[in-house]
């Protein structure tokens, strides 16, 4: 049926008006850091990026290709956030939705990161779209199973894990509510089309060595755990969510009562993620957006208890404007600085990156340790930047892509970690100078292999063998090079370098040749701090740290 026939006027009309909202919002606010990066990934369309899979640069991408600066980054996730909101109010199935939309489009409009989500080109903003489409089209499954429904329920899935990694646990958690499923060869069905769509970013990380599950599942640095920042820290989360209104919103979730198989499968999903990262809580921190999926099972197991409950329904309308007013007085500050309450990494942007540019006067511009600043100089200089990553950083997609070739041998402006005062500086975005220096030329390596053997093991007075692989298409001086083992503490973290030499320096060929590899006798130096649990092989050139050329290995003590 046409949407106006089963639809009340108010639901498109106050779509209509969020949508103009959030496009002025995507125009006059300046990028997010983390935006400018996703925009950095949609430089070079790929089926796989190092942190995240592919979606968000192809929205960015699309989006760009159409409309220039702030709102072409932008306008696809504007577009998915209205989506998401038209999919919620089709997601719900209750008495009195049509006779009362204001109530269930408030509470809507009152969910904090829906709002972010409803403008921002993040990864959090397809997984939100397609988690509501997914269970979309797991309801119409439900009714109607048969091939199409099948094949249809299959893509969406693929879209949901080209989003973000976590919309495994909503299909999971799915799957839990309902084991019948495994029966079904419908269900099957979906299964194999979905991986069938989605091969095409498991092949780019079998290429890539599955750099995206080893990064995020065993060399993403922790801290020591502390309840405040980790357990205490996950319920604050809970709250952030939904700010006023989650005494509500979780007293709705306790006590729901599912009545078929569908809202058992919401249920499922809410519950599912909320106690996955309870737990996840006792080995890291979790960042607000992880939870971010549970908010659409949520959104309407809670609506349809507003519709059932009408005395619930007035007291979540009056939180939902506080939370509504409160939203808005920030998202004003976003776009206009001197409203918001504390500077903000939206701000200033435009600022500091011409001040850098400058003082770089047409050079390439690298940074230490900082693909957030290296992305957004690009972006809104529209010069060649890079991010160098140390032994002390960590590796991100300038660690695999070919950026360093582009500034390799050239001179380029170098901003370290650790200022030092030069005569070359710019204003940052709280106002303070920032020193660089010129290079010329510069060189760096960093993506030369290496590792140690025996491997797992750190005996200082020992020897080992270091090798060390050239991935170039050109040939390496190794005179040129120094060789280390960083010394890591027991969550990845490194501590200090420890400088090594081989046994016999005329043992190393003056270059090393492309495709090829060399390895070398040292002896494992004693050092001053605790014996590492972790250690990592590192190579580099004078003058720069050293890089992050190995994998971490466990010490075998």
């Amino acid at each position: 049926m046409p949407m106006n026939q089963t639809t009340p006027r108010l639901v498109p009309a106050f779509l209509g008006c969020l949508l103009l909202l959030n496009l002025a919002q995507a125009a006059f606010t300046e990028l997010l850091y983390d935006e400018a990066y996703y925009w950095y990934y949609a430089q070079n369309i790929s089926w796989g990026y190092f942190d995240h899979p592919p979606m968000v640069a192809w929205m960015i991408a699309l989006g760009s290709n159409l409309i220039p600066g702030e709102l072409g980054v932008r306008v696809v996730s504007v577009l998915m956030g209205v989506g998401t909101l038209f999919l919620l109010w089709l997601l719900i199935d209750a008495p009195g939705k049509r006779e009362n939309p204001a109530r269930v489009l408030l509470w809507f409009l009152s969910i904090t990161l829906l709002h972010a989500y409803g403008f921002l080109s993040l990864p959090d903003t397809p997984l939100l779209f397609f988690t509501a489409l997914f269970l979309l089209a797991y309801r119409y499954f439900l009714r109607s199973p048969g091939m199409v429904p099948a094949v249809g329920l299959g893509l969406v899935m693929a879209a949901l894990m080209y989003s973000k990694y976590h919309a495994a646990l909503v299909i999971l958690f799915v799957l839990l509510s309902n084991l019948k499923l495994l029966r079904s060869g419908y269900a099957w069905l979906a299964l194999a089309v979905s991986l069938l769509a989605y091969f095409p970013h498991l092949y780019w990380l079998y290429e890539q060595e599955f750099v995206s599950v080893r990064y995020h599942l065993f060399e993403r640095p922790n801290q020591p755990y502390s309840f405040s920042k980790f357990t205490a820290g996950y319920f604050l989360n809970l709250i952030a969510l939904f700010g006023l209104t989650f005494p509500w919103a979780y007293l709705s979730l306790w006590k729901y009562r599912p009545t078929d198989t569908f809202r058992r499968s919401l249920k499922f999903v809410a519950w599912g993620i909320f106690l996955f990262f309870l737990f996840s809580s006792f080995q890291r921190r979790i960042q607000t957006q992880w939870l971010i999926a549970a908010c659409i099972p949520m959104a309407v197991l809670v609506a349809e208890t507003l519709l059932t409950h009408p005395a619930t329904g007035k007291w979540v309308a009056r939180a939902s404007i506080a939370n509504i007013a409160v939203l808005l007085f920030l998202r004003i500050g976003l776009a206009y600085e001197p409203l918001f309450p504390v500077p903000f990494e939206a701000h200033g942007n435009k600022a500091w990156v011409a001040s850098l540019q400058e003082v770089a006067d047409g050079n390439p511009v690298v940074f230490e340790n900082s693909y957030r600043q290296a992305s957004m100089y690009r972006f809104y200089s529209g010069e060649t930047a890079f991010s160098l990553n140390n032994a002390y950083y960590r590796k991100n997609q300038y660690s695999i892509d070919d950026s360093e070739a582009r500034v390799q041998g050239r001179r380029v402006f170098f901003i370290r970690v650790i200022d030092r005062e030069t005569p070359y500086y710019y204003t940052d975005q709280a106002g303070e100078k920032k020193y660089g220096t010129f290079l010329d030329p510069f060189t760096s390596y960093r993506k030369l292999e290496a590792g140690t053997r025996p491997e797992n093991a750190y005996r200082p007075g020992d020897t080992g063998t270091f090798w060390l692989y050239n991935p170039y298409a050109r040939p390496v001086p190794l005179a040129g090079l120094k060789f280390g083992i960083a010394l890591m503490d027991p969550y990845k973290e490194t501590q200090s370098i420890v400088g090594v030499r081989p046994d016999d320096t005329n043992s190393l060929p003056e270059m090393l040749a492309p495709a090829d590899s060399v390895s070398f006798r040292f002896r494992y130096q004693d050092h001053k701090g605790e014996a590492p649990t972790y250690i990592r092989a590192v190579a580099g050139v004078p003058g720069l740290v050293f890089g992050l050329n190995g994998n971490s290995q466990k010490v075998d003590r």
